[in-house]
This record gives C-alpha cells, structure tokens and sequence, in this order.
C-alpha cells in the first residue's frame, strides 16, 4: 500500500526534529560505509529557520525524511544536500518526492544558480538524472573553499585530499539552468549507461576497501614496532 507523505519546506516549527535527523544521518552513512560532511543540529535548525529545506513525514506525523540548500560561490552554485530517509520508509519512493521538491525550492529562490551533488548512490544519480542532472567531472563543481572545508568531516576525505580534489568515491551530477538537457534526455540517457555506473560505483568502493584495509594493516604494524620500542626502552 503506497503511503501519502506530506513533503513541505521546513520552518522554525519543526526545528526539534534536527538532532533526530543528524543522528539518522550518522547512522545511515556507517551502514553504508561511505562518509558524509557531518552537520549540526544547529546549522540544520538555520535552515529550516531560513526556509532552504524540505521536510517530510509520514500519515501519522511521524519524521520520514529531510533535505537541505546550500549556496556557494557567491550564489553562483547551489547544492541539494543531506537527503536522509527515515529507515522504516525507504524504498517507498519519498526520495524522488524530497528531491524533486527541494530542486523545485532551489529552482524558485536561486533560479540562476547550477545545481549539484555528490553522490555514492545509484538510487540518487537516477533521481537526479529524472530532474536534468548530468554527470560531470569535479572541476565543473564550484571551487569555493568553503563547501570542500567541509568534506574534512567525511571518512573519505583523505582519499579527496590524495587526488587533488579532482577525484572521490563520490560521484558529481550538475544541473545547470542556461545548459542543460531536458529531463527526458537525461533520463534516457541514464537508463543507457546505468550497468556502467554501476560497475563504475562498485569498483569505487572496492578501492575504498582495499585501502582501508591496507591502511588499518599500516596501523597495526606501527604500534607493534612503537610498543616494541617502548617496551625494549624500559626493560
């Protein structure tokens, strides 16, 4: 049975629902074991109170979902950030409708502005895609320092740093309003190449984990020759 979700910009009334919604997003990104650029209940209060978020929630008023607007560069780009579903309703199709609102939202108060994400999901490159997203490359993205300070939040910040900012496990999608495809094309375009993002999105995180795993190896190895050392010094 589909669920009717009631899907509308936040305000200052739902500010008690922000640490609900940051701890859901902390949990969501260790279950998937990717990173997230972590916010506060308070920057997530500033939003709602400026009205550059979506909210959502299910028949019996219970929190279901939530997203968010960023602006960087001078007003030049906008981002959709933060889409957290509330885990008893994924898979229901809410996060088609929080993003298709929050893009509308963004559209309305910054109709000038490219609009992007970086994204680990597949599920999210199809929204986007359905909204007139293209994937592009990081440079495309804006270069305010601002927005990557704050990927320093993220577990795979290092692997950011590593490729000089060119590269992540991340994919960047852009929505730009004098040049852009229908979201027909898009869509199409998509459904075309969706088995190659795929692989593409899998052999990311297989590099991921190997590099984790190399590194926790590197860990190891250096406190048994650090205790090794410590211990031979005291003896």
């Amino acid at each position: 049975m589909t669920q009717e979700f009631k899907v509308l910009v936040a305000n200052s009334s739902h500010i008690g629902f922000a640490l609900q919604i940051c701890r859901e997003m902390e949990e969501s990104a260790k279950a998937r074991g990717t990173g997230i650029a972590k916010r506060s209940p308070d920057y997530l209060e500033s939003k709602m109170n400026e009205g550059k978020a979506v909210i959502a929630f299910a028949p019996d008023g219970s929190w279901a979902g939530f997203c968010y607007i960023e602006c960087w560069g001078h007003g030049e780009y906008v981002a959709n950030s933060g889409l957290i579903v509330a885990p008893a309703f994924r898979k229901s199709g809410l996060a088609r409708q929080i993003k298709k609102k929050i893009f509308e939202l963004s559209r309305t108060k910054y109709p000038d502005a490219k609009i992007f994400g970086l994204t680990t999901g597949l599920a999210v490159m199809k929204i986007n895609s359905e909204l007139g997203y293209e994937p592009v490359t990081y440079s495309e993205l804006t270069q305010d320092e601002a927005f990557w300070q704050g990927c320093k939040s993220c577990v795979n910040h290092d692997i950011l740093k590593g490729k000089d900012r060119k590269n992540c496990l991340c994919t960047a999608m852009l929505y730009d309003p004098k040049d852009h495809y229908t979201p027909e094309e898009t869509t199409t375009e998509f459904k075309k190449k969706e088995k190659i993002y795929e692989r593409f999105l899998r052999s990311k995180q297989i590099q991921y984990l190997k590099n984790l795993k190399r590194n926790n190896f590197l860990i190891v190895v250096y406190s048994f020759f650090v205790n090794l050392f410590l211990h031979n010094n005291n003896s």
